[in-house]
């Protein structure tokens, strides 16, 4: 059986291939997936420069299509894995749709909703941070770096 790290890293890693499809378009990798009963729902990653949207935001994606899959706008039994903190936009949908748990990888120190808007999310959320933080930071480093 696995434990919990196992699992969160399993399903970080489908994250961490979403945020390399981002990449490959150009986009912030961020990825993420919406698991529901043991079975990925959904996958998503950033699409703001595709389709010129600021709020097309992985996590974003991710929960609409989440929700198109259960038919329903409340992510009650289901877990967010996304790449990188939440901003307070995500947190606050994320928050709305009543997701029961977020798991995320690298922290943002400067947008994570930790720092601006700690309370967004539903009080019933649980949270995990720092899964295979490392491998998503590094991601999001060598795309800022090789854009400067």
């Amino acid at each position: 059986m696995q434990t919990t790290v196992e699992t969160d890293e399993k399903y970080m890693r489908m994250a961490l291939q979403e945020a390399q499809q981002a990449l490959q378009a150009d986009e912030i990798p961020v990825g993420a997936v919406v698991v529901c009963g043991n079975r990925i729902i959904a996958r998503a990653h950033n699409l703001t420069e595709t389709l010129c949207d600021v709020t097309a935001h992985a996590e974003m994606q991710a929960i609409t299509s989440a929700a198109n899959n259960l038919g329903g706008k409340y992510l009650t039994d289901c877990t967010l894995y996304v790449t990188l903190e939440p901003c307070t936009m995500c947190a606050g949908a994320i928050g709305w749709a009543q997701v029961s748990r977020l798991v995320y990888g690298a922290s943002d120190p400067r947008r994570g909703y930790t720092i601006v808007a700690p309370h967004a999310l539903h009080p019933k959320t649980q949270t995990t941070s720092g899964i295979l933080a490392d491998e998503c930071q590094t991601l999001l480093q060598d795309f800022f770096r090789k854009k400067r």
